[in-house]
């Protein structure tokens, strides 16, 4: 994984924390050459939408610049595990690869929960490779949920 790609996903994610959204950012890229076609943080809160993850930000980017309705030859790097909704949406895009750092135990929609790639109804799984620099992830995560409930360092 280039680290471009990693830095660019880090730097959405931390923008997103400021704006007060789960800190989490999506690369959207060439498979073959890393190109980078374009990011996007979550922006749930700000829009009251619960749609609006990095993810389908990043998809919905992706269609326009390309004008196209499959991505097949990218591939995604996103900061957390897609939960299943937008786990469904990446297999209808046809990414070649998914991408993620930090694992989520209790929305995650790829290597937990409903395992969306695994099941028999999926007609396209890409390869999926978990818990890239998933620390420096998990610490922002951490901090974000820590910050929402009150707790600080001092507590």
């Amino acid at each position: 994984m280039h680290q471009q790609i990693i830095d660019l996903a880090l730097k959405e994610a931390k923008q997103a924390f400021l704006e007060k959204e789960i800190p989490v950012g999506a690369v959207l890229f060439k498979t073959k050459s890393h190109e980078i076609l374009c990011s996007a943080h979550n922006l749930s809160e700000q829009k009251k939408n619960p749609l609006l993850h990095a993810e389908m930000l990043v998809l919905e980017k992706g269609f326009r610049a390309l004008q196209k309705k499959t991505l097949e030859g990218y591939s995604l790097f996103v900061s957390l595990e897609p939960c299943s909704m937008c786990a469904s949406a990446l297999s209808l895009a046809r990414l070649d690869r998914v991408y993620f750092a930090a694992y989520d135990p209790k929305t995650g929609g790829v290597e937990q929960g409903c395992c969306v790639f695994n099941q028999a109804t999926t007609h396209h799984k890409p390869e999926v490779y978990g818990g890239l620099c998933e620390k420096e992830f998990q610490t922002l995560l951490t901090s974000f949920f820590d910050k929402l409930r009150g707790k600080t360092d001092e507590s």
